[in-house]
């Protein structure tokens, strides 16, 4: 598919509809709006109700009336202008159970942070109405992007990637020179404090189990490229695994050594870091064999690339 240029263009809006929990019984609405919804101030959910955006029960809602359980509350967000990122991508794989794509990088692969009709997601939709994303990249992140087009396919390939049975093969640009060749980081992943978010995944001795198995590829001066397998899927693993052995990815607003947010870190979906998804293997639900599907990399992850598998 040819490529579509970067452009910024207002959407649609959007409706976000929500019951209330018997916990919430008798608080004001506009006291559940900022609770629930934190990204956005108190005095922000105040304007919005009084510009008429929040409706209870289909019913127009006050800051002051009092909730009951049950209840549905709607936030019909106004459209807005989303920013300008790369629209196009490219078919790697097409039957009639699995969809596969390369994802560019900067275009998000499913609604959030702002974005909404920017999303590879609804990209994808557009020609192939209702398939199913099996698993999400950063926004920054380039690469391979598995589609399940059948209930089949969704269950089986689901069941698959929670056994661990996928294999995930990434490149990545880090900073300065790995003291092995080869090597592995199992550092826990949890949700830490963040200053602009509350809490982000990084590196935490209370979190979750992963596994990142590390090869050298090429040195690139203050730098070097290496191939990346992840036998767990945490969000952010690579990037936070690798910040964590020392050597965080090149150009990466969010995670420094350590695996945890800098002094003024950025977003998650912040883009300037180098990480693509090269290769993805898979048992087919259908034919039962395993697929392998490959992206080529962007130009500056390509020197020295010739089996990026551990």
């Amino acid at each position: 598919m040819r490529p579509r240029p970067r452009m910024a263009s207002v959407n649609g809006g959007y409706e976000y509809a929500a019951r209330v929990a018997a916990e919430a019984e008798g608080e004001r609405v506009l006291d559940w709006l900022a609770r629930r919804y934190a990204h956005s101030s108190a005095d922000t959910w105040q304007a919005r109700v009084e510009a008429g955006e929040v409706d209870l029960d289909g019913a127009t809602a006050r800051a002051g009336d009092r909730l009951r359980a049950g209840q549905r509350v709607v936030w019909r967000r106004p459209p807005w202008e989303e920013p300008a990122v790369p629209l196009g991508f490219a078919l790697l794989h097409r039957d009639e159970h699995v969809l596969a794509v390369a994802k560019p990088r900067g275009l998000p692969s499913v609604p959030a942070g702002g974005f909404l009709e920017h999303t590879l997601l609804l990209r994808v939709r557009r020609l192939f109405p209702g398939v199913t994303p099996l698993h999400r990249l950063g926004r920054g992140t380039s690469g391979v992007l598995l589609f399940a087009r059948s209930e089949r396919a969704r269950r089986a390939i689901g069941a698959e990637w929670r056994a661990g049975g996928v294999e995930k093969d990434y490149l990545a640009l880090v900073a300065g020179t790995p003291p092995r060749a080869v090597f592995s980081i199992d550092v826990p992943i949890g949700p830490v404090p963040h200053p602009r978010l509350g809490l982000v995944h990084a590196a935490a001795s209370d979190g979750r189990p992963a596994l990142s198995q590390v090869r050298v590829v090429a040195a690139r001066g203050a730098a070097t490229l290496v191939a990346v397998r992840i036998p767990t899927g945490r969000p952010h693993q690579i990037r936070i695994h690798l910040a964590a052995a020392g050597h965080p990815l090149v150009g990466d607003p969010l995670y420094v050594a350590g695996g945890v947010p800098g002094e003024a870190p950025g977003l998650p979906g912040d883009g300037g870091y180098w990480l693509h998804a090269h290769r993805l293997r898979f048992t087919h639900p259908s034919t039962h064999e395993r697929l392998t599907l490959e992206c080529g990399p962007p130009p500056l992850l390509r020197t020295g690339v010739d089996e990026p598998a551990i």
